[in-house]
């Protein structure tokens, strides 16, 4: 596994439109739509709104399709700077998050988490980390002093939310305690990631009173959809990222700015150590072998179709997960507890198969000498639930530019803080 040492990583601003950036590299106009649809391309907007894009995205892009050589390949992300900057890590799961900040030069007080599997992979690779295995409900924070707290709660149905009860809103739910270590440590940031979902639960009205809550507690308060494709990452993943920044540092709230190059499935997987996984039924495997790389199960024989979808062939939606095999020149599809269920189909490009353990770790950005302890089921699942480390070192790099107060314009963006009457806005 190699190790980038990096600063920064731009895209190309030479912006063109479909058919000039179809006519550039030698592609149909449809070629470029599709990979817009599919997210592989990074979409810019005109004055009057037609897409246009980087023609070195593109020209980047094609290469990778066509299985060339580029200088935009697989890395894990480490900086060679440290800070004495230190992390509280609640929900640390396998440690996605945690490496990520660890490579963008942070320092772990304490991570916390319940899961037996998942802190036995925390103390097997880093010995040296303060793991308490734990439900986050039994720890103290109020002796802990520490700069950053950082947390993926689960998301939980709140029951009260949005009746303006501060903390009575998400009492009984993991983001209130969340909530409770910020309020007892007071850090200077405080980072909470979710999935793409919450913006919408509950008609907004969750992430109305995270938002609240953390403002209340006296935190300026920012969040962004982040799309890990664009970040260091073969996987199409997005998170909901929300970002605190106590009321009297006066410092911009960041996050980190898309990059205008993909990492494929083929960087990705070159070299990767052999592992053990799960397998097909031969039933299945007899299915899986019919669909091309790319391809679903709309691309088998009809009767197929009927056969293997049942009486979802006649429901709506595309249901583009189910037989769903991958392509080497594309990331991969946002990885799940289990890579063969029949919903959320991952398997290999070019062997009848699910994709293996190690496979699985290397789409995440972890790096090959992290071990994960548990049955195989359980580490499917580690490393399904965890975050992206290439993501988590982004967003690890932003929380250190905050804390210094130094922001770097070419791979971060400034986004500003909700206001209290923008609190009805996004349902």
């Amino acid at each position: 596994m190699v190790i980038w040492y990096v600063s920064s990583m731009v895209g190309g601003n030479n912006l063109l439109t479909v058919s000039q950036a179809a006519t550039e590299i030698g592609v149909s106009v449809d070629t470029i739509r599709r990979w817009d649809k599919k997210g592989l391309v990074k979409t810019h907007r005109s004055e009057i709104n037609h897409r246009l894009f980087s023609i070195d995205d593109i020209k980047l892009l094609h290469k990778k399709v066509i299985g060339a050589s580029s200088d935009k390949e697989f890395r894990v992300l480490k900086s060679r700077n440290k800070t004495e900057y230190q992390v509280v890590e609640l929900f640390a799961g396998a440690g996605g998050t945690a490496l990520g900040f660890e490579n963008a030069g942070l320092e772990h007080k304490i991570l916390v988490e319940v899961d037996s599997k998942a802190t036995a992979t925390l103390r097997q690779n880093r010995p040296k980390w303060n793991v308490v295995e734990n439900d986050v409900v039994n720890i103290d924070f109020t002796k802990i002093d520490a700069d950053v707290v950082e947390g993926g709660f689960p998301c939980q149905t709140f029951s009260y939310a949005g009746k303006k009860r501060g903390f009575g809103d998400v009492r009984g739910t993991l983001f209130f305690e969340f909530a409770r270590a910020v309020k007892e440590i007071r850090p200077k940031i405080a980072v909470a990631e979710n999935v793409k979902g919450l913006m919408t639960h509950d008609n907004g009205d969750t992430l109305k009173t995270i938002i609240r809550v953390l403002r209340n507690l006296g935190y300026k308060v920012a969040f962004k959809i982040l799309r890990a494709q664009y970040l260091d990452v073969a996987q199409k993943r997005e998170r909901l990222v929300i970002i605190g920044v106590r009321n009297d540092l006066d410092v911009p709230i960041v996050f980190p700015k898309e990059q205008g190059y993909i990492v494929s499935l083929r960087e990705v997987l070159k070299n990767v150590p052999k592992s053990s996984g799960q397998e097909y039924p031969d039933k299945k495997k007899r299915i899986m072998d019919l669909i091309p790389p790319g391809g679903y199960w709309r691309d088998l024989p009809i009767n197929l179709q009927k056969e293997y979808m049942k009486t979802s062939f006649y429901m709506g939606g595309g249901k583009t997960g189910m037989a769903r095999r991958l392509s080497w020149g594309e990331p991969s599809l946002t990885l799940t507890c289990a890579p063969a269920q029949k919903q959320t189909e991952r398997c290999h490009p070019d062997e009848t198969r699910p994709l293996r353990i190690r496979e699985y770790a290397r789409i995440q950005s972890f790096p090959d000498s992290w071990k994960f302890e548990g049955s195989i089921s359980s580490k499917y699942k580690q490393i399904g639930n965890a975050v992206p480390v290439n993501l988590g070192y982004h967003i690890g790099r932003c929380v250190i530019a905050m804390l210094n107060n130094k922001i770097n314009d070419k791979t971060m963006e400034v986004v500003e803080p909700v206001l209290f009457n923008e609190l009805t806005l996004f349902n």
